[in-house]
């Protein structure tokens, strides 16, 4: 079911803010198999799909996002879709059309057991992953995962688990220097030179270091400024980038800029402010490698499959980050191994697609039954090494 869905996926364009067309054909696949649907609006960028399935009184949200990058230039393979041996070819495949494909044929099967053998179960599809998260962030503004006790996206982590990841700032600077004559630019006060010299200083910033999440970083994304005539230019403007790790938040990042342009010795005005966007900041977060679903789907993965998954943590942002800060419960990513995102000839293998898809079902199993639990210890126990 996975596979065949995965190339139903992959051949439907949803670039965010277009997602209309997906999201009514994974409504439709799911009502087929007699599941309720609902879909939840998201201003203008299609509508989340949301399907639940009730169990035990745990709550295990399942999570992926429908929507994609543009198409690119150099690709060589079918956009599409497109099998080449164990490689399934195409845009979104791997970010994440293979993941979203695994989930919901797990979804399905779960759907089968007795009630009483396995948790409540949320499935959830939702639109602009790629732009703003506004669909997450719906989902938990509008409290449909509130009694949610564990939330599980796969998104591609090579079958390994991801437990955190840093947060972001994406930041403003402005620089407001003084016009004069540019043949007597000594009169004035050069706004591009003066933030020049900030922007040049920021990668030696020290920025904090976390044993997990590493350290956070900076990044100069957009850099104008220009002159009135022959004039010194009085205003100049960055958009800079800045990752950051738990117990870096905005006022110190705000300091060390503050810190910085004192020690270059920027003339003029400077302004530090917050880039504007639709939803609240992405903030890092962490789960606990001991913590007990991150055990039992370890657990399940290694007697499924012979081999201990890596324990990983995010290097960028994504729709985690707020299901880890702002719904604040336990957040794993565990997804298939793919390749090129965001870039041509995007790739995933359909043998992962299909061990993350047993992997899903055989974790709600086991979280709907301690007798399976009980057996999967004893399986891991007798395992030869």
């Amino acid at each position: 079911m996975e596979i065949e869905l995965l190339k139903k996926l992959v051949s439907i364009p949803s670039h965010f803010g277009e997602e209309d067309k997906i999201s009514n054909f994974i409504g439709s696949f799911l009502e087929e198999y007699g599941l309720q649907v609902e879909y939840q609006e998201v201003e203008g960028f299609g509508s989340n799909v949301i399907s639940r399935i009730k169990g035990k009184r745990l709550t295990v949200v399942l999570n992926g996002h429908m929507d994609t990058v543009s198409i690119g230039s150099g690709w060589t393979r079918n956009p599409w879709g497109e099998l080449d041996g164990d490689r399934f070819y195409g845009l979104g495949s791997a970010d994440m059309k293979g993941g979203l494909a695994a989930l919901m044929a797990a979804f399905i099967e779960v759907s089968y057991l007795p009630r009483r053998k396995r948790p409540t179960v949320l499935f959830t599809a939702v639109v602009d992953e790629e732009g703003y998260s506004r669909g997450a962030w719906k989902l938990i503004e509008e409290g449909k995962l509130r009694d949610a006790n564990l939330v599980l996206l796969a998104e591609p982590t090579g079958e390994n688990l991801m437990l955190g990841a840093r947060g972001r700032y994406v930041i403003r600077l402005k620089v407001r220097g003084k016009k004069a004559h540019a043949a007597r630019p000594q009169d004035g006060i050069n706004a591009i030179e003066e933030l020049s010299k900030l922007l040049a200083f920021i990668p030696r910033i020290k920025t904090r270091k976390h044993p997990r999440l590493g350290s956070g970083s900076y990044c100069t994304l957009y850099v104008h400024g220009e002159a009135d005539g022959l004039s010194v230019p009085e205003e100049a403007e960055a958009i800079v980038d800045r990752h950051v790790v738990i117990g870096e938040d905005w006022e110190r990042v705000v300091r060390e800029l503050r810190k910085a342009a004192e020690r270059v010795k920027v003339r003029g005005e400077l302004e530090i402010s917050k880039f504007p966007r639709p939803t609240p900041e992405m903030l890092p977060y962490l789960v606990r490698e001991n913590n007990r679903f991150v055990s039992i789907l370890s657990l399940v993965y290694s007697v499924l499959w012979g081999r201990t998954p890596e324990k990983t943590y995010g290097r960028s942002v994504g729709d985690f980050n707020y299901f880890g800060t702002y719904l604040g419960v336990p957040t794993i990513v565990f997804g298939p191994i793919g390749g090129n995102w965001h870039s041509s000839d995007e790739w995933v293998r359909v043998s992962s697609v299909k061990r993350v898809k047993e992997t899903y079902l055989e974790f709600l199993r086991v979280l709907g039954s301690n007798k399976r639990l009980a057996e999967l210890v004893e399986m891991k126990d007798y395992a030869p090494s």
